[in-house]
C-alpha cells in the first residue's frame, strides 16, 4: 500500500525518466511534457547501465531535488535465462550505487505483476511475491535492492500487470501481437479457447499513475491493474472487431497450462481516489484508429 509524503499533488522539480525510450518511458515523457514538468530522459545512449562507469555517470547528472523514476529492463522477449536475469541486477545495482553517491528527493521502480504466482485467488498488496520464473525473481531482487539503496528516501514499487500500447515491440501473448497478426494474416490464433484471463492496462493510465506517485513523492508497494481481467479470447475478438471486414479468431490445441490473474485494486482507488481508468476495449480501439489500419 502507497503513503504520500505530500498531503497534495505538488509538482516535482526535476524527474529523472530511466528507461525514456521504452514503451512506458514514452509514455511518461509525453505526459510530463505535455503537463509542463521538468525531466531529464535518458536511454542507454546517455548512460548505459551495463557499462562498468554507469555508477559514475548516473550519479554525476543526479540533484538531490530530483525525483527518479527507474523503467529500464531486459524484457521476457530478450531473454529468460541466468544471462539475461544477471544484465537485469547488474543494471539496478549501478542505479543503486548512484543513488547511494548522491541521494535523490524520490525513486519510483516499475515493478511487474510477474512477482506473484499464477492463481484464481484476488491479489493484493499483501499477497506473497512467490515468483515462478526468472523474470519474476529478477524484478523481486531489483525491489530489494531498491530498498537497500534508497534507506530513507521515499520508494514506490509499481507491480504493474499487461501494458496496452501502440509502440509496443514486446510481441508478448496478448493485444499488442493479436492486432500485429490480424492487419498482416487477417487472423488471430489462440491457444486452446483462449480462456486465460489476464488484467491489461493502458499504457497512459500508467503514466498517468506513476505522476501521481512522484508528485505525492509516494512510498510503499502499489499495484497497477484495472481490476477487470477478462479472457484472451474476449481481449482477440475486440481486437478482431476492429478490422473491416473483422479478422477471424481461431483456436489451436492448448500446448500450455490454463492460468489466471486477477486483482482487488482497492489501494489503487485509495491512493488515487480521482483516477479514471480506461477500459481494455477502449484502449485497443483507440490504438487501431490512431494507427489508421
Amino acid at each position: 500500500m502507497l503513503n504520500h509524503r505530500n498531503s497534495a499533488y505538488e509538482p516535482p522539480r526535476r524527474v529523472v525518466v530511466i528507461g525514456c525510450r521504452g514503451v512506458i518511458g514514452r509514455a511518461l515523457c509525453n505526459l510530463f511534457d505535455v503537463n509542463g514538468i521538468p525531466f531529464l530522459p535518458l536511454s542507454s545512449d546517455d548512460v548505459d547501465l551495463l557499462n562498468d562507469d554507469a555508477t559514475e555517470r548516473l550519479s554525476e547528472l543526479l540533484e538531490p531535488s530530483d525525483s527518479l523514476v527507474m523503467l529500464s529492463a531486459l524484457t521476457p522477449d530478450k531473454g529468460r535465462d541466468r544471462n539475461t536475469f544477471m544484465r537485469n541486477i547488474r543494471m539496478a545495482n549501478a542505479v543503486c550505487g548512484a543513488i547511494e553517491r548522491k541521494p535523490v528527493s524520490h525513486i519510483v521502480y516499475m515493478s511487474s505483476d510477474a512477482v506473484y504466482p499464477m492463481g484464481t485467488e484476488l491479489l493484493t498488496e499483501e499477497s506473497c511475491a512467490a515468483p515462478e520464473d526468472l523474470y519474476g525473481t529478477m524484478h523481486r531482487v531489483r525491489e530489494i535492492l531498491f530498498a537497500d539503496a534508497a534507506k530513507d528516501v521515499p520508494l514506490a514499487i509499481l507491480r504493474c500487470t499487461l501494458v496496452c500500447a501502440a509502440t509496443d515491440t514486446h510481441n508478448s501473448y496478448g493485444p499488442n501481437r493479436f492486432r500485429r497478426v490480424a492487419r498482416e494474416e487477417g487472423k488471430i490464433t489462440l491457444g486452446g479457447a483462449g480462456e486465460e484471463t489476464r488484467d491489461h492496462i493502458s499504457v497512459d493510465d500508467v503514466a498517468k499513475i506513476i505522476q501521481q506517485a512522484v508528485g505525492f513523492r509516494s512510498s510503499g508497494v502499489l499495484n497497477i491493474a484495472t481490476g477487470r481481467s477478462l479472457s484472451f479470447d474476449a481481449v482477440a475478438r475486440s481486437v478482431a472487431e476492429c478490422f473491416d471486414p473483422p479478422a477471424d479468431v481461431i483456436h489451436s490445441p492448448r500446448s500450455a497450462p490454463i492460468t489466471h490473474r486477477h486483482f482487488d485494486i482497492s489501494a489503487l482507488r485509495r491512493a488515487f481516489p480521482d483516477l479514471r481508468l480506461t477500459r481494455i476495449e477502449d484502449a485497443i480501439r483507440s490504438i487501431h484508429d490512431a494507427s489508421g489500419n
